[in-house]
């Protein structure tokens, strides 16, 4: 049985149900004044000023009740069960249950649908599709709502295979995995790890579903690793011209590295059988550098170290190096005892902390508040949270914030050791607007140095434009992926592509402060555009680009678009795989337009 999904705030349990407040009591007319009793009563009366006011007082009201009523009556559904019930004047009907509130994680994007699907199995999800594409009503696939942009959100409908979440099948010599493509990453992890086998790579977090994090083109870091589409060797895709197909390179190799990335517009990818790798045991290595030392070290960094990234600090000249690589058979895991206690890598920010909130209560005149949380139960993201949200805007603020994460940072310098599935995740911090780019970076024998160029370049219009941009900037890389719809597609074997991406937290669930950043976001966001993407010919990623308002904007973009990805092939495919455009939504509509010429 297909069941709807009983949404919360998001797809992680993090949906709201939006009811409408009631209305404001109308306030009724006073009684009429009685007659004057000097007044002799007179059957025809000459109208008089007063008297023509009266009555056009009086009208009013009982248009404006009547108005209300009607609006009322209208704006606001009744249940299906009351469909026939007359309407009752100042009552207000709820929005229907049926009726749910869908957003990305971090609340940045969101619709209301009726229409939220979770089949059970791959037959009920052929059969949604099927019965979709005749009424011709649209199912937007959608996986764990993490994408910053909302990519998988449609009003109209979507279809979630959370309940589709099985491993069917194992082979440990081959290191294969056949997985249902509702299956989160960590769950997949989990249930492989017995047979001494994991995914080569991860992005920053475990909870996107497999269908999800391949089909929008999402990485890891590693300049000999690419990303994590590379991993997948054959698809099952539930399309609503062709029925359910399987796709692998050997049986449609066009098809194959077009649909790997195809952003859930030509099919449902139901199961994914994947290349996986031994489990091993990484260390973890992160010290502070800076970029005079990096540039020395640049090439040695991305050559000698299986995973690498950078985090730059703005407003300062702090680069964070985190390395990961395999134990040592022979060595083991280093042994290193920490410089400092995790208390004393966090009693700088503690102190800013406790400094800015004093300073801050002091200029709005508020008193303590009893409520506020211990500092000394608060994580380091926690903290820059809290400090942020202090003043997220004021650029002196951010830059007192940032130095004391450049503080926290040199005294976290040291080792760790796990399984790849623990050691590679990062914690991101709460809620954020993100951009992240996509480049070119030269080949891991000969690196370009573009990568480091484009970093110098932003800090630089960060402090010239005074942008309050918090920390971090994160720097990755990877090898070059063969699907044709990736960032980082090349038919060039040996090219590295660097992702950096630019955040500005959402710290406050205040809707005007929200806005406010919004906007000084979408600021940032645009100067790093024109000054840095076509300089360095980078893309945005799928899960991350934000479609323009303006029309002259989105026609830019879409020629852009149309200059680095095969737009005409994705869109022949899409009239092949899914003419009705029921898998579509207005942000694929707008990204990749499908004319009649097409």
């Amino acid at each position: 049985m297909l069941r709807a999904l009983s949404l919360r705030r998001s797809l992680l349990h993090l949906h709201h149900h939006h009811h409408p407040k009631p209305f404001s009591p109308i306030t009724t007319p006073p009684p009429k004044p009685p007659l004057n009793p000097s007044r002799k009563f007179c059957t025809s009366p000459t109208p008089t000023p007063s008297t023509n006011s009266e009555v056009r007082k009086y009208i009013g009201y009982t248009v404006l009740v009547i108005f209300c009523g009607a609006a009322t009556y209208y704006s606001f559904p009744f249940p299906n069960n009351a469909k026939h019930k007359k309407a009752q004047f100042f009552r207000y009907a709820p929005l229907p249950e049926d009726l749910h509130t869908v957003s990305n994680w971090s609340g940045t994007h969101e619709v209301q649908t009726r229409n939220f699907y979770q089949p059970e199995n791959i037959e009920e999800l052929e059969k949604l599709v099927k019965e979709n594409n005749e009424k011709k009503a649209r199912i937007r696939p959608v996986g764990s709502g993490l994408s910053p942009n909302g990519i998988g959100l449609a009003r109209s409908g979507m279809v979630n295979l959370a309940l589709v979440d099985k491993v069917l099948e194992v082979d440990k010599e081959k290191r294969r995995v056949r997985v249902e493509a509702g299956i989160r990453v960590q769950e997949l992890v989990d249930g492989i790890k017995e047979y001494g086998i994991t995914l080569q790579n991860f992005a920053s977090i475990r909870e996107q579903q497999i269908g999800g994090i391949v089909q929008v083109g999402a990485h890891g870091t590693g300049a000999r690793l690419p990303p994590i589409d590379e991993q997948v060797i054959s698809f099952k895709l539930v399309t609503p011209a062709k029925g359910t197909i399987e796709i692998s390179k050997e049986k449609d190799p066009e098809l194959f590295y077009l649909a790997r990335v195809g952003l859930g517009g030509l099919g449902v990818v139901a199961e994914v059988t994947l290349q996986c790798v031994e489990r091993q045991e990484l260390v973890e290595h992160t010290f502070v550098s800076n970029m005079k030392d990096i540039k020395k070290n640049h090439k040695k960094l991305l050559s000698e170290n299986k995973h690498v990234k950078y985090l730059h600090i703005p407003y300062t000249d702090t680069i964070v190096v985190v390395t990961c690589n395999p134990v040592s058979k022979w060595k083991g895991p280093p042994k290193y005892k920490p410089k400092y206690t995790v208390d004393e890598a966090l009693q700088h920010v503690r102190d800013l902390y406790k400094e800015s909130l004093e300073k801050y209560r002091i200029a709005a005149a508020k008193p303590s508040d009893d409520n506020e949380p211990d500092m000394f139960e608060l994580s380091f993201t926690d903290l820059r949270d809290k400090l942020l949200a202090l003043d997220p805007l004021n650029k002196d603020h951010v830059v007192k914030v940032n130095c004391a994460e450049a503080e926290f940072w040199r005294k976290s310098e040291g080792y760790r050791v796990g399984w790849s599935d623990e050691i590679l995740g990062f914690d991101c911090g709460g809620q954020q607007w993100v951009s992240e780019t996509c480049f070119p970076a030269g080949t891991l024998a000969r690196p370009s140095m573009k990568d480091l160029e484009f970093m110098e370049e932003l800090k630089q219009l960060i402090e010239k434009e005074e942008i309050p941009a918090p920390a971090p900037i994160e720097q990755r890389w990877t090898a070059r992926s063969q699907s044709s719809m990736s960032p980082a597609s090349s038919s060039a074997e040996d090219d590295i592509f660097s992702w950096v991406g630019i955040i500005m937290y959402l710290p406050t669930m205040d809707a005007r402060q929200r806005k406010e950043i919004t906007d000084e976001f979408f600021h940032y966001r645009h100067l790093t555009q024109v000054e840095l993407w076509d300089k360095y010919s980078a893309y945005e990623h799928w899960a991350k680009i934000e479609v323009p308002k303006d029309k002259d904007e989105l026609a830019a973009l879409q020629a852009r678009l149309r200059k680095r990805f095969p737009g005409d092939a994705y869109n022949k495919a899409r009239k092949e795989l899914d003419p009705n455009r029921i898998l579509s939504n207005n942000m694929l509509e707008k990204l990749f337009p499908l004319l009649e010429t097409n």
